[in-house]
């Protein structure tokens, strides 16, 4: 499976394998035109053939959609037409800030951080996806 942090500005990827049910951060996607931006997922989407993709749902803490919900659905619903894959919106609240905890206390914090924090983010909507869901069917 393939997880996804959205942004406006750079998308964050994980991989993450069922049978394992771990999510690793792959690479962060900088590239604010879209041509580019899908290209390097098609790369992805070729390269690791998932059965499935994840996409994180921002919210506000009380769970009131604000203004990345829509965009973060619309770009689901863009990944499911080009690719013909389910895609999943898993709740993503605080999934930013825990990244930047985690990324602090293993050492990378300023502008190292920033960096990873995407990736660790889409690891964290991947991870929280294979701890809420059990195995899928057939499995």
């Amino acid at each position: 499976m393939l997880g996804f942090d959205y942004g406006e500005r750079r998308i964050g990827v994980a991989v993450g394998e069922w049978l394992l049910r771990l999510a690793h951060p792959l690479l962060a996607i900088d590239a604010e035109d879209k041509v580019a931006r899908f290209r390097a997922i098609g790369a992805l989407v070729e390269e690791w053939r998932p059965v499935q993709l994840v996409v994180g749902s921002p919210r506000h803490i009380d769970g009131t959609p604000h203004h990345m919900t829509e965009a973060c659905a619309r770009f689901a619903r863009q990944l499911e037409g080009r690719y013909q894959l389910p895609v999943i919106l898993v709740d993503e609240r605080l999934s930013s800030r825990a990244a930047d905890l985690d990324l602090r206390e293993a050492g990378h914090g300023g502008r190292r951080g920033k960096a990873l924090r995407d990736q660790a983010a889409a690891r964290i909507i991947l991870q929280s996806y294979f701890d809420e869901h059990g195995l899928p069917a057939g499995s």
